[in-house]
């Protein structure tokens, strides 16, 4: 599921520029919500690690392609739209989930006038930021052609059908032009490492059609199987007919041809002089030709206006982004980035490992239906039981070229024996070690939530054994070792982290953690000395569950700092406001839940820690529920301390609510203090609200005998 949470305006960082001269055919249905939407958040500067590398997209939630005003050729680690542009060179329906992640399968759409141009240097339009209409559900631009003249540019889009209208001035000969292939840039670090994918053009005039296939699939190599029978396939509709129309094949133009294969391909269509305006719709699938004419005929059919279009997509936001209101100070302000769902509420696939585990656990945890268990029970024990191929010799480093899926790589070298990946056979080995146990977990809570009894009690075990037999009692730090068990030194093993994140990183036994640090206080000590050394990464996964993690030891006051702390430093609504790249998702899920309150350090618990609420008032209209649930904090914005806290009426004395309390509504209330308090202090609970959060854990022993 691709995530694409928008981080939306917040608090007195509200900048409604970028929508202000929205023109007001396109803002219906009314949404305040929508309305604060700022899809250029996270995209500034040429640094993805540091601004969010986010694409500033048209599309509804979760479409399958989305549209962006392509500034230039985007890759691994660079995304088709950079607000430091200043020319656009086409309109590009993109599949690139995040910037880490290649382009595949996409289409590149571009009016022009006068010469023909498709190659994408000669093909750029100068335009000015201040002539720009940014939003969810509609995008326009003015840029200047080459040839004199200038092009309106319009887009919206439904999930599998872009659909845009380019307005001509003063432009001679108008043309629209659809890319099919390109040069291929793979992998980050060596931008001469290009493919030239083969693809097919045709167009046919008497339906005023151009159609094709493109099978670019960006960083194929870093796996085993090329994918021979992958492509992206497009259909291009258009509202006027054709004055003329041909290939171009590089630089070369076949005027007059209506069907060829090839490298660097495109194919146009001219239109009448008189012609002031086209309107296309473009249809797209990874399945076929005709799979994309249906998409077009069926989501944005014949007839339908782009201001329609455009209503359609806005109403999908608003149907998401309405189900939750937030107060401050008393004023009601519809704002926020994205609905949370139950099937929103799950851990991201992230780092080496088997992630998918987790999500597909907590899926059966919380009640999801839909799949079959038994299926994916069965592919999360392939993944802990069997290793990769030549898994003994292969070293499976970061994006790794011709080498089987990874899987678990390491599986059978030491982890099954000894419940390390070893350093000197595997790359990542401490990460994949911890990561490992994280998911051995997924699969012994799965296993038991489906009476597979022999199964749980064998992966629980290997998930709390695991993680400390790297860890090094004369440094207090995890470590990764080598096969023969020696210690491999402290800067070896890491995944985008180093040993501070990754000595925390034992979410499914923070107990056992705690007590291999000493206990509570030297705990919330070792906590101390990881934020106030500068070791804290929040622009990076590995890094979000710590802040929480004082909660657990007995230290909520400080949670709540910290919290506050990250969030202020990290996030803000400039183009610059994300700190780290995005993910898919992760950053702002991060700030989501932690502006409600609480977040899911170990998803798998069915639990949330506490932290600190950002707001007065949330109220979220949970999906298929009739019970809303309200959070509400008085005071949040000024005062970060957690005083008392109530869950539907319940006294909470340890900062851990469950999901099962929240799931179908309820009201969770914050007393709120501008000075550190001692609720939580303890990790003692007294014996009404022990019971009470026993009573909430024995659902899961529930769920599983209604499975």
């Amino acid at each position: 599921m691709h995530s694409i949470l928008v981080l939306c305006q917040i608090l007195g960082l509200v900048s409604l520029s970028r929508q202000a001269n929205v023109p007001s055919a396109f803002t219906q249905p009314a949404s305040n919500a929508v309305d604060h939407i700022d899809p250029m958040i996270g995209n500034g500067g040429d640094s993805p690690n540091g601004s969010g590398g986010m694409i500033p997209s048209t599309a509804p939630p979760f479409a399958m392609t989305r549209w962006v005003a392509q500034t230039r050729q985007n890759y691994v680690s660079v995304t088709p739209y950079n607000i430091t542009d200043t020319s656009i060179h086409g309109f590009q329906g993109t599949h690139q989930p995040a910037i880490w992640m290649g382009e595949s399968g996409q289409v590149v759409i571009v009016p022009g006038g006068g010469e023909v141009q498709g190659v994408f240097e000669k093909r750029g339009m100068s335009f000015s930021h201040d002539d720009e209409v940014v939003t969810a559900s509609y995008y326009s631009v003015k840029m200047d052609v080459n040839g004199g003249g200038s092009i309106h540019a319009e887009q919206s889009a439904s999930s599998r059908v872009g659909h845009l209208r380019f307005s001509f001035d003063n432009v001679t000969s108008p043309y629209v032009l659809l890319e099919a292939t390109r040069a291929s840039v793979m992998g980050s670090d060596d931008p001469q490492n290009v493919t030239y994918p083969v693809g097919d053009i045709e167009i046919l005039p008497v339906t005023r059609e151009i159609t094709g296939r493109n099978p670019e699939r960006q960083d194929f190599i870093i796996g085993p199987n090329p994918a021979p029978n992958f492509a992206g396939y497009f259909v291009a509709r258009f509202s006027e007919p054709f004055a003329s129309f041909g290939i171009i094949t590089g630089d070369t133009d076949e005027a007059g041809h209506l069907f060829a294969s090839g490298r660097n391909l495109s194919g146009y269509a001219k239109f009448d002089k008189n012609v002031k305006q086209v309107d296309v719709r473009v249809g797209v699938s990874f399945i076929s030709v005709e799979q994309a004419r249906w998409n077009l005929d069926n989501e944005i059919p014949d007839g339908t206006a782009l201001e329609q279009t455009a209503k359609n997509t806005r109403t999908a936001w608003a149907e998401k982004l309405d189900r939750i209101q937030i107060e401050v100070c008393s004023t009601l302000m519809s704002k926020t980035r994205t609905v949370i769902t139950t099937l929103d509420m799950m851990t991201q696939c992230i780092k080496v490992s088997t992630h998918a585990d987790s999500l597909i656990a907590e899926a059966v945890l919380k009640g999801v239906t839909g799949f079959d268990y038994e299926l994916a029970y069965e592919a999360v024990h392939k993944d802990a039981t069997v290793p990769p191929k030549d898994d003994w010799t292969i070293s499976y480093f970061d994006r790794e070229e011709n080498v089987g899926y990874e899987v678990r790589a390491g599986l059978s070298s030491v982890y099954r024996t000894n419940g390390w990946v070893a350093s000197d056979i595997h790359s990542e080995a401490a990460s994949r070690t911890l990561d490992y146990a994280y998911d051995d977990h997924a699969v012994g809570t799965l296993a038991s939530l489906l009476n597979k009894s022999a199964d749980a009690e064998f992966f629980l075990a290997r998930s709390v054994s695991a993680p400390f037999t790297i860890f090094n009692n004369d440094t207090g730090f995890m470590e990764a070792r080598n096969a023969n068990g020696s210690w491999a030194g402290q800067d070896a093993g890491w995944t985008e982290g180093d040993m501070w994140a990754y000595t925390f990183d034992v979410v499914q036994d923070l107990e056992g953690l705690i007590e291999h640090k000493g206990g509570n206080a030297s705990f919330v000590q070792f906590l101390d000395e990881h934020f106030d050394g500068g070791h804290n990464d929040q622009t990076n996964e590995p890094s979000h569950h710590i802040p929480y993690l004082y909660s657990l030891a007995g230290a909520a006051s400080k949670t709540q700092e910290r919290v506050r702390e990250v969030s202020q430093i990290n996030y803000n609504a400039s183009i610059n406001g994300l700190s780290g790249n995005e993910d898919c998702g992760q950053m702002s899920a991060w700030y989501i839940f932690s502006a409600l309150g609480f977040y899911p350090v170990n998803p798998l618990s069915g639990e949330y820690v506490v932290g600190t609420p950002f707001f007065d008032k949330v109220t979220i209209d949970l999906p298929g529920v009739s019970n809303p649930l309200i959070i509400s904090s008085d005071g949040a914005g000024t005062n970060p301390y957690v005083s008392s806290l109530q869950v539907n009426g319940r006294s909470v004395q340890v900062p851990v609510i469950t999901h099962n309390e929240i799931a179908k509504g309820g009201d969770i209330n914050f007393v709120m203090n501008n000075t550190p308090q001692t609720w939580a202090s303890q990790t003692l609970v007294d014996t009404d609200a022990a019971n009470s959060i026993a009573s909430a854990r024995s659902q899961q022993d529930l769920r599983r005998d209604e499975l």
